[in-house]
């Protein structure tokens, strides 16, 4: 059992865990607060839930809206002002760079990263290629919306906002327009709301979006004791694959709302080995125009012996993508959202 060393206070610590108030955002804080006990029966945690700009602006498109600072702006308030002790977030909605003193304390062991496709109740199709043409496709999601035009080109994609439960709502509604919807897999499972899968959409078909699936926890740098117990559930693995995609994601400057994708697979080479080991890392990187074309995709695999040298790879590949036609897309992507922020008066 893992122990905590910074402690003989004579109040012992209690850690406040805190995220957005969202349903999954709340089973997400559990399960990390929940892995924090199993880890130290003897420290007292609570949890505190908020909610964060992306949750109230629920009208506005991610893509024109967007960065990532939406989910996580007002929750590093109040971690920077000690009111909490620990931010729980989906990773996918981290920004690669954090504020200044703060950090990336831990990374859990993460769901399936692929994204699904939920059909609407009562309709016999079971996959995307079986739709009719012309079908309505709800994501809000630039990166799979660029995607998928490019290999189904006759389906319509409109953005879907709200939590799952109106999502849902809207898909379901016999007058309603979406016939599907694609959202992340590692959310209907949490919620346990996998029955309503209808298939999941794998890479080459659709490259899921960094971060996704992996929950992490962000901590105040100078916060030695929430170190110590953050390193006690990170999930190796899952770090040193997450840390290379946002470096790649780091260096080609992207947000939430730009349409990059990634797979990434590791393989310890020391099959014995208990924790961190000499790993075999294979990372894909996808940039894609916002109509499907153009697309520029490629695969890295080197043997790594660190979650910094994972962090290269990542970053090595985000080089080789800028110099193959990722820079042209995502200037051409800038260009096209910033054209959009005024036509719907949102500042820059």
């Amino acid at each position: 059992m893992a122990e905590a060393s910074a402690s003989t206070t004579e109040a012992p610590r209690l850690f406040t865990v805190a995220s957005r108030a969202s349903v999954l955002a709340q089973i997400q804080t559990n399960i990390v607060v929940d892995s924090l006990r199993a880890a130290f029966p003897a420290l007292d945690f609570t949890t505190s839930f908020m909610s964060t700009e992306g949750d109230k602006n629920q009208s506005q498109a991610l893509y024109v809206i967007g960065g990532k600072a939406l989910w996580t702006k007002e929750l590093e308030v109040a971690l920077k002002e000690h009111a909490v002790d620990m931010l729980v977030h989906s990773l996918k909605d981290v920004p690669t760079t954090l504020p200044e003193g703060c950090e990336l304390g831990a990374i859990l062991e993460r769901e399936d990263p692929v994204d699904s496709l939920v059909v609407k109740h009562g309709l016999p199709y079971k996959s995307l290629e079986e739709l009719p043409d012309g079908s309505v496709v709800g994501t809000s999601s630039v990166r799979r919306v660029a995607q998928l035009r490019k290999a189904f080109p006759k389906l319509q994609f409109m953005d879907v906002r709200g939590n799952l439960t109106t999502r849902f709502t809207k898909l379901d509604s016999p007058t309603g327009s979406y016939t599907a919807l694609i959202l992340a897999k590692a959310g209907l499972v949490r919620q346990n709301l996998g029955s309503r899968i209808t298939c999941d959409l794998k890479a080459p078909i659709l490259f899921h979006a960094v971060g996704q699936g992996a929950l992490g926890v962000e901590i105040l740098s100078n916060d030695a004791q929430a170190k110590e117990l953050c390193k006690a559930i990170t999930h190796w693995q899952t770090n040193w694959k997450c840390r290379a995609e946002r470096a790649m994601l780091r260096v080609l400057e992207g947000g939430c709302s730009v349409p990059v994708g990634a797979a990434t697979e590791i393989e310890p080479l020391d099959s014995s080995a208990s924790g961190p080991t000499k790993s075999k890392l294979t990372i894909t990187g996808t940039v894609t125009g916002l109509t499907g074309t153009p697309h520029v995709q490629t695969t890295l695999e080197e043997e790594i012996n660190s979650v910094e040298e994972a962090e290269a790879v990542g970053e090595k590949l985000a080089r080789v993508l800028m110099e193959t036609g990722a820079k042209a897309i995502l200037d051409d992507i800038t260009k096209d959202r910033d054209a959009k922020k005024v036509e719907a008066g949102v500042s820059k």
